[in-house]
């Protein structure tokens, strides 16, 4: 895999005009780009690419590929790679408050307080169920399978940023599924910091994806793709 940082407070304006998909920071097949707004300022803060349909068939075949070998992993295993995920989104919680109060407009107060920590608190619990959570159970004679669904197409929401992405795709890959996500296109710079957090806490490649774009051409494709087993 590679890695590339997005440092400061802000996104670095070459990985965010990237998709990640498979581990990695890739362009989209068609270079083309959203603005992102300051709703505090109106001013235009950042761009983001702008995938396509053909950019989510490589998210979701990525996704695809990784599913067998992550849902073989032990919960154990899972935990501790969503630990590393929970550590790190408290390590950089100023560069995610900053991120959130830059594309949302929510006060920087806010941010720290309320935004950042809930988001952190998805992964912390995802984390902790995994150490009592029963995937097979007997009762009287019936045994009871519980199996990750397979491919997770996450769609979220501009208001709660963080706070919505962490809240799918925390318990999602907690119970052996595979994500691709497409966040809000008027916030989608909390997102792309997030994909680099993963990416730096060691998720295996294809587990987690981060496709950008408008909700016709990116949640359209993905809510209409035959291998998103769930949206």
């Amino acid at each position: 895999m590679t890695s590339k940082s997005l440092n400061s407070h802000h996104v670095d304006p070459d990985t965010a005009l990237k998709l990640y998909i498979d581990g990695r920071w890739s362009a989209p097949l068609d270079p083309v780009s959203i603005a992102v707004i300051n709703p505090a300022t109106e001013e235009v803060v950042a761009h983001v690419a702008s995938g396509s349909a053909a950019d989510v068939d490589r998210a979701v075949a990525a996704a695809r590929a990784a599913f067998a070998g992550w849902s073989g992993t032990s919960p154990q295993a899972r935990a501790q790679v969503i630990g590393r995920i929970h550590a790190l989104i408290l390590e950089r919680k100023e560069q995610l408050a900053q991120a959130i109060s830059l594309e949302m407009g929510a006060s920087i107060s806010s941010a720290r307080a309320m935004q950042v920590p809930l988001a952190a608190e998805h992964v912390r619990v995802a984390r902790d169920l995994l150490a009592t959570y029963h995937f097979h159970t007997v009762e009287g004679g019936t045994a009871i399978e519980r199996e990750p669904i397979g491919v997770c197409g996450l769609i979220t929401p501009w208001n709660w940023p963080l706070y919505q992405i962490t809240a799918k795709v925390a318990p999602a890959i907690a119970a052996g599924c595979t994500v691709v996500l497409k966040p809000s296109e008027l916030s989608p710079l909390s997102a792309l910091l997030f994909a680099q957090l993963v990416h730096d806490a060691g998720l295996p490649p294809g587990v987690f994806n981060l496709v950008n774009g408008s909700g016709p051409e990116v949640g359209g494709a993905m809510a209409a793709h035959p291998d998103i087993d769930m949206i």
